[in-house]
């Protein structure tokens, strides 16, 4: 063959390399241009994509699938959600009642009661136990009211001034919970705070794994800012009486 025939050759394939797109230019392209299969329809049943089976499906089949599994995927978040709503709505209105019951706790003991019917029925624990810090005796039945100084195993609870969650250490969990610490595996404990520290607020549960150190404690700190601020309203109507 020769010389220039070779050098014609080579100039040719030149050529239609030159004005060939690669294969990022023709993505590219398509990605800029998103109407181009609508006036180029035909095209769309002559490209095939392989399936993962193995076996080759047009591009509208293969587009169908696609937005088959996006429909899936985004109906599952949308149900998700809408789980998500319908619990938050019934932690909401179980926490108005609470709040709502203790706004109109008069006494102590309607305190008392208020707590126990709403952390017990509506969220499920087993145990409550409300201690009041005073070197007063108080008037109440189901409050302990004790002294900073008989307190002094729970200090640690107390100083914390966060809520804490979890495992108590022996001798707590047996002062707070007393004949019902046995069966008490785990516990919430709410330093209640207004100005000084008022007492604690203990939530006990006989599951070793309801109360745990790692879970959030939103909810717990809510409950004792409105608990603190009812009892400070309680304690001091009781001073002027």
């Amino acid at each position: 063959m020769s010389d220039e025939l070779n050098q014609a050759l080579d100039g040719a394939l030149n050529e239609t390399a030159a004005v060939t797109p690669s294969a990022a230019q023709v993505a590219d392209y398509l990605a800029t241009h998103p109407d181009f299969f609508t006036e180029h329809t035909w095209l769309l049943e002559k490209l095939y994509v392989p399936h993962q089976r193995g076996t080759a499906v047009s591009l509208v089949e293969r587009q169908t699938s696609l937005l088959r599994e996006r429909n899936q995927q985004l109906h599952g978040h949308l149900s998700e959600l809408i789980d998500a709503a319908r619990y938050n709505d019934g932690q909401f209105e179980k926490t108005k009642r609470m709040v709502l019951a203790l706004l109109e706790a008069e006494t102590l003991d309607e305190v008392a009661v208020a707590l126990e019917e709403s952390l017990c029925r509506d969220f499920y624990g087993d145990e409550t136990c409300l201690v009041l810090f005073s070197e007063q005796p108080r008037s109440a039945n189901n409050v302990r009211v004790l002294s900073k100084a008989d307190c002094s195993i729970v200090q640690p609870l107390v100083e914390s001034n966060l809520p804490s969650c979890g495992q108590l250490a022996e001798p707590m969990n047996r002062f707070l919970f007393q004949e019902q610490a046995l069966r008490v595996q785990s516990a919430a404990v709410v330093p209640l705070v207004k100005g000084e520290t008022l007492g604690l607020l203990a939530i006990g549960s006989f599951d070793p794994n309801y109360f745990q150190s790692s879970q959030g404690t939103l909810f717990l700190s809510y409950v004792g800012e409105v608990l603190s601020r009812v009892l400070a309203r309680i304690l001091r109507q009781q001073e002027s009486a």
